[in-house]
């Protein structure tokens, strides 16, 4: 009976396993097979070894890529888990006017990111965008702003952007960990004596860390694998200052035609990316067992 149980659940197991190996390992070995090629997307190439990675260790304009990239991720990472954490705290009670907050702050999640990309592109544009006809009304700037000028109005411009896209998606992770912490445990620290902040510092945050660091996790990878609003709202530049890893993998696989190299520094920032995700998992086994 125990043999029979186990081929059934293969059996229910078989369309993910399928999919996992078709639509998952199948290309990730492919890419790691390209990674060792000179292959031009315009076809041919020949096994060259470790001259992409190589080329790669040394080349300039990726480890700046990679540098923007992680200087990205740790900046934005904190911004959305920090709001994610207090939009979390103001929804987590379910009175009818959070559940429709909560809605509302989560709707921008479902729009595609390059839709979202674009709507802000325009609200930011110098003759036609809201925001330059609002801080102008408001005597904060005497003339509309180019945002996309200066690499740090620019890049207050796509931290907004990716702020409003996903920090619902952290709010909605955290805050199905603080339902998940038992009523009584707020009752019986309401009825110590305990504040707002002290119930937050020791009941919310040791029991929800499990949540907070799985939305790290996802905010990290994602914040890792930027391209789109860097693509479309500011083109990598300017001057090339907002060039981020997968747009230069972008501009080598697709604009260069060399796709032995991309697929090169594909594998490198998907090895950068499995060990921080590896090191992020292994504290949140930490924060269980604790």
């Amino acid at each position: 009976m125990t043999s029979r149980s186990g081929y059934i659940g293969l059996l229910w197991l078989s369309p993910a396993l399928a999919f996992t190996a078709l639509f998952v390992l199948w290309p990730m070995g492919h890419l790691v097979w390209l990674s060792f090629t000179s292959t031009s997307l315009l076809g041919g190439g020949d096994f060259v070894g470790l001259k992409n990675y190589t080329t790669a260790l040394s080349d300039p304009k990726f480890w700046a890529a990679f540098k923007f990239t992680l200087s990205y991720t740790l900046f934005i990472t904190p911004l959305l888990m920090g709001l994610g954490f207090a939009l979390a705290m103001l929804v987590a009670p379910n009175t009818p006017l959070r559940r429709i907050t909560r809605t509302v702050t989560f709707l921008p999640v479902v729009i595609g990111l390059a839709s979202s990309s674009l709507l802000w592109f325009w609200l930011f544009d110098q003759q036609v965008g809201l925001f330059n006809l609002l801080l102008v009304k408001l005597h904060i700037i005497d003339a509309p702003l180019v945002w996309f000028k200066k690499p740090e109005t620019a890049m207050i411009a796509v931290i907004l952007s990716v702020t409003w896209k996903v920090v619902g998606f952290g709010m909605i992770l955290i805050m199905a960990g603080i339902q998940s912490i038992p009523a009584d445990l707020f009752e019986a620290a309401r009825i110590d004596g305990a504040s707002a902040t002290l119930r937050a510092r020791r009941i919310i945050l040791p029991l929800a860390l499990r949540s907070i660091l799985m939305a790290t996790v996802i905010s990290v990878i994602g914040s890792m694998l930027a391209f789109d609003q860097f693509y479309l709202m500011t083109g990598g530049g300017p001057r090339g200052k907002t060039f981020t890893s997968v747009y230069w993998i972008y501009q080598n696989g697709f604009i260069r035609f060399d796709l032995g190299y991309a697929a090169a520094l594909s594998v490198i920032l998907m090895v950068v990316i499995m060990a921080m995700t590896a090191l992020q998992l292994r504290l949140q086994a930490g924060g269980r067992n604790g």
